[in-house]
């Protein structure tokens, strides 16, 4: 297998995830683009088909109501299996904070979602985002990290800097 290199100048592959807390995960990774264009690019849904999903994969619903107790929902066609997400938006500061809660459509445990906090902080032309993500439990925190979604995380991105790079 040949290894993927990133593109001169990328940050490709850069996003880091640490373990703050027993039932929570900590997903950090760093744009040369301006806080309020990734935030953009975070909650416009023509610009999150482009980069939330992977290249083959098809889009059935992209939905986004972004306003304080508005839903989000994500439905991909990947492999002909459906995959859905969904949440509602609890706190929106532009360009600088999102709270929402994240549901996997496909896991059995009804409860089993997360609170996602969303921070988008810009210093020197370099965008901090980092995604808190806390589950109600250990398990569900585990499960989440076992399911083989850092590899898709850092695709995302990887193609949500490509995105932004190309507004800059």
């Amino acid at each position: 297998m040949t290894p993927i290199t990133a593109p001169a100048g990328s940050r490709h592959g850069s996003a880091t995830i640490t373990l703050p807390s027993d039932t929570e995960m900590l997903i950090t990774r760093r744009f040369d683009a301006p806080a309020a264009l990734v935030f953009k690019a975070y909650t416009t849904p023509e610009l999150v088909r482009r980069w939330w999903a992977c290249e083959t994969t098809k889009w059935v619903v992209c939905e986004i109501d972004l306003r304080v107790g508005g839903s989000w929902r994500y439905v991909t066609l990947d492999q002909g299996m459906e995959i859905g997400f969904h949440g509602e938006y609890r706190e929106i500061d532009r360009p600088h904070r999102l709270v929402t809660t994240e549901v996997f459509e496909g896991f059995p445990d009804p409860d089993a979602g997360a609170l996602n906090i969303v921070t988008i902080d810009e210093a020197d032309g370099v965008t901090t985002l980092a995604v808190l993500v806390q589950h109600t439990c250990r398990e569900h925190r585990d499960g989440h990290l076992a399911s083989g979604m850092e590899s898709g995380m850092q695709l995302a991105y990887n193609r949500l800097e490509d995105v932004v790079r190309e507004a800059v």
